[in-house]
């Protein structure tokens, strides 16, 4: 009898846990690594998935390496093959936490917040800190946010040939709408 009732509770409790998540698969990163006077070096995936827990202020995101596109298809083969070796390391996986968040606070005016967390790359772990710009429209949340990187944090090699081609400071912009899954 214990059973019979505890199977619906679990199954309700599980309901309930997931729909306080909001959710997109089709957010976007851009990241820039140009240096002045050079070919511009600018990928950009939007096919990102983006988890946000709207009650904890959690917050998670997947993307794929080969989804990043550029403009000259060269430049892509060698990002995927020489730089972020994706045979070996596929995806970028971010998990954090959106300080002093209150969905129920949220407005149509954007306001700033500060995420902290670690972004996993190329096999390595790093702290991450940015600030993101975060609004509520409806039933959708709207998370903007630039920071930037070093790539020889992540120990993404970069032959010397063309070292003086690519920063090293890696300037990336997330953007997601979320809403309930």
């Amino acid at each position: 009898m214990k059973k019979i009732v505890l199977i619906p509770m679990l199954l309700a409790s599980l309901i309930v846990f997931s729909q306080e998540k909001m959710l997109t698969k089709s957010g976007t990163i851009t990241f820039e690594a140009s240096v002045p006077s050079f070919q511009p070096v600018l990928g950009t995936n939007s096919n990102v998935t983006f988890v946000l827990n709207p009650v904890t202020g959690e917050i998670a995101s997947l993307a794929l390496i080969t989804g990043f596109q550029f403009e000259m298809a060269l430049m892509e083969e060698h990002f995927n093959e020489n730089y972020m070796e994706t045979d070996k390391f596929p995806k970028a996986i971010f998990r954090g936490q959106i300080e002093g968040f209150d969905a129920n606070k949220l407005t149509e005016d954007y306001k700033d917040y500060v995420i902290k967390g670690k972004l996993e790359l190329h096999g390595k772990s790093k702290d991450v800190n940015a600030t993101a710009k975060i609004t509520k429209t409806s039933s959708r949340i709207t998370i903007i946010s630039d920071f930037a990187v070093n790539a020889s944090d992540f120990s993404i090699p970069i032959p010397s040939l063309i070292k003086y081609k690519l920063d090293d400071k890696v300037k990336v912009q997330i953007i997601a709408v979320l809403k309930q899954s």
